[in-house]
């Protein structure tokens, strides 16, 4: 209700968008140029460079890039409606709300992002052993930056400050504006 502007225009573009691609593929079969068209885009999007043992096509990377804008997009439109829709009907506690839409958050990009790695055509058996020995190395490197993230993780599920908590630290005094993975913002 208190996004029906926003949710009317976006449905009209997207409805406009459609009809502009089907009327282009209408035309394209009337001048009986879409067969040539999509076989010259098929050969574009099939040529292969090869690195190595690796093999990537300009398809793969526009697969990769699409997989990862629908996993942004999923993600944004499912917080928005538990954040419009779903969060006012229930009585849940302070900061909840903010802590199932970021994990959901973290959840749905990180899947998205290993769905547009295979996309692109990495074998994930092979990325899983990389991986691995990958983030032994980063872990060892990066430990301080993993306790945050932790920490940042059990604030947001232990809830022993909320957002809009008003905390002290010395002198100073501030309300908690957002817990995030490695900090949390308060406002003084």
């Amino acid at each position: 209700h208190k996004h029906q502007v926003i949710v009317r225009d976006r449905t009209e573009w997207i409805l406009s968008a459609a009809a502009w691609v089907f009327w282009g593929f209408y035309v394209l079969g009337l001048l009986t140029l879409r067969g040539p068209l999509f076989a010259v885009i098929g050969n574009v999007l099939d040529y292969s460079m090869t690195l190595g043992s690796f093999s990537i096509t300009p398809g793969h990377i526009v697969s990769f890039g699409l997989t990862l804008w629908i996993a942004m997009t999923v993600s944004r439109f499912i917080r928005f409606i538990l954040e419009e829709d779903i969060y006012p009907r229930f009585q849940l506690h302070a900061g909840l709300p903010y802590a199932i839409s970021t994990l959901l958050n973290y959840v749905i990009l990180t899947v998205g992002f290993f769905l547009a790695v295979a996309a692109l055509g990495f074998d994930m058996t092979k990325f899983t052993i990389l991986a691995g020995a990958f983030g032994v190395g980063v872990g060892f490197g990066t430990q301080n930056i993993i306790n945050n993230f932790v920490s940042g993780l059990i604030l947001l599920f232990e809830r022993p400050i909320k957002v809009g908590d008003v905390i002290q630290v010395d002198d100073a005094t501030g309300a908690v504006q957002r817990i995030g993975i490695r900090a949390t913002v308060i406002r003084t």
